[in-house]
């Protein structure tokens, strides 16, 4: 006869219970920092690159969480044109810091 085993606690739910508590956590943090109504970017943001477009500027400096459809948006551009004007940045591997060319 085979010995009888201990019953099982219940606690053995909590490890994966706090990891799908975490992960639906993170996930409406960065839900709420993208929502529909802030056009896909955080409201301050959105205000101060909404009151300063500036499209006679000939240059812009890439910053952190920039990418190139935003930057061509934010100056009436598309982004074949801004890379058609930067032809030796990949798409896939802007940095900040990065300096872009914005017309002729």
């Amino acid at each position: 006869m085979l010995p009888r085993m201990p019953p099982r606690s219940p606690f053995r739910f909590l490890a994966p219970g706090a990891l799908v508590a975490v992960v639906v956590a993170v996930f409406l943090v960065v839900s709420a920092g993208r929502s529909p109504q802030g056009g896909g970017e955080p409201a301050s943001r959105t205000t101060a690159t909404t009151a300063t477009k500036q499209p006679k500027r000939k240059t812009y400096t890439i910053r952190a969480g920039d990418n190139l459809s935003e930057i061509a948006a934010r100056y009436g551009l598309t982004v074949e044109r801004l890379l058609e004007l930067n032809p030796r940045v990949d798409p896939q591997a802007i940095r900040a810091g990065q300096r872009l060319r914005l017309r002729d």
